[in-house]
């Protein structure tokens, strides 16, 4: 099926992979939202470390609770201007320096109402190191190459009418193996589809269970098998990536905002609690269950042989990876809407109050070593890239390291 908006704008990009414009993605890059395969720990060797200031702020016209993603020297972000959001930007910044390298502007074709704290610059976008892919909660998609030249558009509402819900709809997009997979999960016209990242066209479409959902596809290897995990109330599908074909399904439920996680072989679920989860080919089977270890609005982290959760009060908690027992809780400054990200030992998360902080996991019960006050509403989840910590508000973007 053509999709009725669907344009892939032969013209405009014509001979641009013959020039050599791609770069390729380097280890250090964070492509999604919680960064290499969702999974919120950076990959990059050189960590920001404990003690980190302001190198540089941006400032930003508009609306958006999204993340930054970072390609090479480029950090991207999106957000959404005007009376009622319409106007849709993608900006990337030079990391170094913090200038606008280039932004983009398109208007909203789909709905634009939200619940008052979140926005229609809710998802995060993400990229293939080739291509950046923004998405918006008025079903917009729009793919652009690392100099913002348009390769194509969708506006998902023109095909899936119905596909919206009243609060905002904020799943982050997440690519795989030339597959983008959006997610448009509500109480209406719920579905997830899979899209040709050159083309736009969908690969397949699949119908998902009609409740609001805010969580985020994960990237799984199990059983020499590339999966992506959909999260939603209903449980957690693991399919694969090409087809959209099912290849197992927990179906214990699943919170429909903090998002799982996936280290050394394990699902982390967030289902009554945390349940370790252990994929193989085609099933999957419980390994532990700890009902007390509820994270709030946060994702949880794996690191090294133990996971960290952020409770709804605002305390992080910290349990064994083997068997979910608890080790330590320290208490944070909170509110939390964004989740913690890492880096080697250290954990960064940045409060709604604009508290930026630094949690040391290797002390005997967990310590803040360090707080950067933003003093501006922070409801982002940050990235980080090449020693640096990049975080957004509503107004700024700041680099952090």
């Amino acid at each position: 099926m053509t999709p009725s908006l669907f344009r892939p704008l032969t013209l405009l990009v014509a001979g641009i992979s013959a020039l050599g414009i791609f770069s390729s993605a380097l280890a250090a890059d964070w492509l999604q939202f919680r960064g290499p395969n969702g999974a919120g720990i950076s990959a990059d060797s050189k960590a920001p470390g404990p003690q980190v200031k302001v190198a540089w702020t941006a400032d930003l016209p508009g609306r958006g609770l999204s993340s930054p993603i970072v390609v090479g020297d480029k950090v991207f972000v999106t957000c959404a201007s005007g009376p009622e959001q319409q106007s849709l930007h993608v900006f990337c910044f030079d990391a170094k320096t913090g200038k606008t390298v280039w932004e983009r502007v398109l208007r909203a074709t789909g709905r634009t109402m939200t619940q008052s704290k979140t926005c229609v610059a809710a998802p995060t976008p993400c990229s293939d190191g080739k291509l950046v892919f923004a998405h918006y909660s008025s079903n917009d998609l729009f793919a652009f190459d690392l100099d913002g030249n348009l390769q194509w558009l969708r506006g998902l509402t023109y095909d899936y009418s119905n596909a919206s819900n009243s609060l905002g709809m904020a799943q982050s997009l997440s690519v795989i193996d030339g597959t983008l997979v959006v997610q448009s999960e509500n109480d209406s016209e719920s579905f997830a589809a899979g899209i040709d990242t050159a083309t736009g066209v969908n690969k397949w479409k699949i119908d998902r269970p009609k409740a609001a959902n805010w969580t985020t596809a994960l990237h799984v290897k199990a059983g020499g098998k590339q999966l992506v995990t959909l999260q939603s109330s209903k449980g957690i599908l693991g399919i694969d990536p090409n087809t959209g074909k099912e290849v197992w399904n927990y179906a214990d439920g699943a919170s429909t905002i903090p998002s799982s996680t996936f280290n050394d072989g394990v699902i982390y679920a967030v289902s009554h609690g945390i349940t370790a989860l252990q994929p193989d080919g085609n099933s999957i089977s419980q390994l532990w269950r700890n009902e007390k270890l509820n994270p709030g609005t946060a994702s949880p982290l794996v690191i090294g042989g133990a996971i960290y959760a952020v409770n709804g009060a605002g305390v992080l908690i910290r349990a064994s990876a083997k068997n979910g027992d608890e080790v330590w809780k320290l208490r944070l400054k909170g509110p939390f809407s964004g989740s913690p990200v890492a880096a080697g030992q250290y954990i960064y998360i940045a409060g709604e109050r604009g508290d930026f902080q630094v949690v040391d996991t290797t002390t005997k019960e967990g310590s803040i070593v360090s707080t950067v006050e933003l003093k501006e509403t922070i409801l982002c989840t940050p990235a980080i890239s090449n020693g640096a910590v990049y975080v957004r508000s509503d107004g700024k973007l700041w680099k952090l390291e």
